[in-house]
């Protein structure tokens, strides 16, 4: 019976203790720490790991375009660079590189400090100041009523886009001298655009065996051509032309040298005319739009003194004028009708498409 007595004593000690420690509160929500505040939780969030590519703020201002050359697919600029970027032993303004220089040995490039600059913000800034000539290949189908965009190339020549990438300054971003003229042209606003530029090649380096990718920076600035001023000065002058070659049609019959030589001479002005105008161009491989206007004036002459050559067998016979004066007639509105038509239809696909 005692032996009964202490296993049931037990068995109620131990059913008490259970219920004690049922009821205590968990000891992790005891102890539960309070969360961060909420700026360590911003700053960690922010901070970059060891493996982070180095962020490099860029940006840029055009201080002039000095000249445009269309032959060599060229054109001279003026423009400051700035970088910022947070404390290290890197300096971008010193390995930033032009990828599309042009004569890099006409290159005048400037560090306006001897060494970068401490910024309110923690980081360091550093400007340099570049004058040369840089390229691009200029696309003319549509001269001339093309846009061009006169462009600025700019990486690291040392670090790829895994160390390093470049980021656009929100603050100023790339600006424009207002004041720059660029005779024969309207200057647009200028963009930046960050890209990675991949290469199929490690260049060599046995240290690099995979081709790598380099955080490139495109700056591009549009230039057009006013519209009403370089219509007037590409359609008159070979209208001009072509109407004279159209007298043709209005000179008797039976003076068919006459007929004949106005429209040679009108044949060989447009030929000096298109060499003139396409002095200044490069040669492509392809139709350019004034290219087409030309092939107009030419097929215009071209028909007018096949129409002259065919009813010169019967200028001479007096009976036969007032025929062939009926048909010059109607075969000068049809080419002419043609030839303007035909026109419209290629300045309107041109501008359509721009």
């Amino acid at each position: 019976m005692k032996l009964i007595a202490c296993r049931w004593a037990a068995c109620a000690i131990l059913a008490v203790a259970l219920a004690a420690f049922a009821a205590r509160p968990a000891a992790s929500e005891e102890a539960a720490p309070s969360n961060p505040p909420k700026a360590v939780t911003d700053a960690v969030a922010a901070a970059s790991t060891p493996d982070d590519p180095a962020k490099i703020v860029l940006g840029a201002y055009i201080n002039d375009i000095q000249e445009l050359d269309f032959k060599t697919n060229s054109y001279a600029i003026d423009l400051y660079v700035w970088f910022r970027w947070k404390p290290s032993d890197i300096d971008p303004s010193k390995t930033m590189e032009f990828m599309n220089r042009y004569a890099p040995d006409d290159d005048v490039r400037n560090e306006l400090y001897d060494k970068p600059k401490a910024m309110p913000d923690g980081s360091l800034y550093a400007i340099i100041r570049n004058q040369g000539r840089f390229s691009t290949k200029f696309q003319l189908e549509k001269y001339p009523f093309d846009t061009q965009f006169l462009s600025v190339l700019m990486e690291d020549t040392i670090a790829d886009a895994s160390s390093q990438v470049y980021v656009p300054d929100t603050e100023g971003g790339v600006t424009i001298n207002p004041d720059i003229t660029l005779p024969g042209f309207r200057v647009g606003r200028p963009v930046m655009r960050i890209v990675a530029k991949p290469y199929p090649t490690n260049f060599g380096d046995l240290s690099d065996p995979e081709a790598t990718a380099y955080s490139r920076a495109a700056l591009s600035i549009p230039v057009t051509r006013p519209l009403v001023a370089m219509s007037i000065k590409t359609f008159v002058p070979i209208g001009l032309i072509v109407v004279c070659a159209a007298l043709v049609f209005f000179v008797r019959p039976r003076y068919v040298e006459g007929r004949i030589g106005l429209g040679i001479t009108a044949l060989l002005t447009l030929v000096a005319l298109q060499l003139t105008s396409g002095a200044a161009l490069p040669d492509v491989d392809y139709l350019m739009m004034i290219d087409k206007v030309y092939l107009l004036a030419y097929v215009f002459i071209i028909g007018s003194l096949m129409h002259v050559v065919a009813t010169s067998w019967r200028g001479a016979d007096a009976n036969a004028e007032i025929s062939i004066s009926h048909g010059d007639r109607i075969w000068v509105a049809v080419l002419i009708t043609a030839y303007i038509g035909a026109n419209i239809a290629i300045a309107w696909s041109a501008l359509r498409a721009g």
